[in-house]
């Protein structure tokens, strides 16, 4: 059994804050989470306002109240408000902050073979457009990155970029980003100016506490929908003042970034709104704000101990089940739960999960080809919990997997 790490009256709470958990077992947290109440009627007031103002006149309106956005997020991840870019997604943040490197022809980019399916596909663009090569650092035997070879790869190759994915999308995998970080340190403290460094954190921020300045990155992409519970439309991408300095900016830097001051002539902005551009869902801006302060009030470290219990009871209890294979491995896992069932098609499985109103969600192989290839499965389930959920549902979805891989043996 669990011991929780928040008590009954404090799991209600939460519930009663989430109007979803009423209709769902809601176990696709790193897809999109249930937003709380708070961010869905900050969403809803202002839509509101815009339709009976104006939508210029409601943001100029609520003008302080979007400023706390920044606020809020420097405070998530400990930098200050003028680190902080709004942005779509982190996907949409990842895009700007390497838009932004200044590659030439023969430059690298090292990244672990972990890294988000659109990352990967991003470097591939780089490398047809550029001409830039990527190297992969070797993983560990027990998963995750190796870190002799990436400090040794660092040393040799001295890459323009160094790419690395906190939580991959396709598995539990939890890298070791703050040895990582040691590493970084010590390397750019003997070749200063030579690599930037960009950590996706889509999938922690909101499951564990980040600290931007304990990381050492030069870029964090982050997400709001996923288990930071905000809108879907909403990230945010910290750049650091080491990235300010040098004058780094986005590819396509729009007026919201620059200031046109000569005809052939314009001046970027000092701060991280260079990476953002002019024209902004400011309902949505408001919605992250709220799912941020809802996210502190609670507290990312009792977050992490709770998500990672109830992901590690999901485990044991599929473990024990004939023909599921746990695929989850590395020196830390976290709340993704990703497993594969002998005989069986995904859709099968999340098809009769729907019925029971129980939310998870495929992945495949072509979502992260070197890990599904090393781990020799052509797709996976990923369930992933969080805070507000119940150990009763995590027996219901426990059960109603024993049920399904048992009727589909007998059929």
């Amino acid at each position: 059994m669990i011991n929780r790490i928040f008590s009954d009256k404090e799991l209600a709470t939460f519930r009663r804050d989430t109007d979803g958990c009423s209709h769902v077992i809601h176990l696709n947290n790193a897809g999109a989470a249930l937003m709380p109440n708070p961010v869905t009627q900050a969403v809803l007031e202002h839509i509101r306002l815009e339709s009976q103002i104006g939508g210029y006149e409601a943001s100029a309106l609520r003008n302080t109240a979007i400023q706390q956005f920044y606020e809020q997020a420097a405070k998530l991840i400990n930098c200050k408000p003028s680190n902080i870019a709004f942005t779509a997604s982190a996907t949409d943040s990842y895009t700007r902050a390497l838009s932004s490197i200044p590659f030439l022809q023969g430059d690298i980019i090292l990244t672990d073979n972990d890294d988000y399916i659109s990352n990967q596909i991003q470097f591939l663009s780089c490398k047809k457009r550029f001409g830039i090569e990527i190297v992969r650092i070797k993983n560990a035997p027990g998963g995750g990155v190796d870190l002799e070879d990436l400090e040794q790869k660092l040393i040799t190759l001295q890459p323009r970029l160094l790419a690395i994915t906190h939580i991959p999308t396709n598995s539990g995998l939890v890298q070791p980003v703050k040895q990582i970080a040691d590493i970084y340190k010590s390397y750019t403290q003997k070749h200063p100016g030579k690599t930037w460094y960009i950590l996706d954190a889509c999938q922690s921020i909101g499951q564990m506490k980040i600290d931007v300045q304990e990381l050492r990155c030069d870029f964090l992409s982050v997400t709001g929908r996923k288990f930071l519970r905000g809108p879907r439309g909403t990230g945010f991408l910290y750049v650091s003042d080491k990235v300010l300095e040098a004058g780094l900016e986005p590819l396509f830097i729009d007026m919201r970034g620059a200031e046109w001051i000569e005809k052939d002539e314009y001046k970027q902005r000092p701060d991280a709104m260079r990476y953002e551009d002019w024209e902004f869902a400011y309902a949505l801006v408001l919605g992250a704000t709220k799912a941020i302060e809802y996210c502190l009030q609670i507290g990312e470290d009792k977050i992490w101990q709770e998500v990672r219990q109830l992901s590690a009871y999901i485990r044991s209890q599929l473990s024990g089940i004939d023909k599921i294979r746990v695929l989850d491995r590395g020196p830390e896992v976290g709340g993704l739960v990703t497993f594969t069932v002998t005989g069986l098609q995904p859709k099968i499985i999340t098809d009769a999960l729907q019925e029971r109103k129980i939310n998870v969600v495929p992945s495949y192989r072509n979502f992260a080809v070197i890990d599904f290839d090393e781990k020799q499965a052509q797709w996976a389930i990923r369930a992933s919990p969080h805070y507000y959920n119940t150990v009763e549902e995590i027996d219901v979805f426990i059960d109603a997997m024993r049920g399904i891989v048992k009727s589909e043996s007998q059929g």
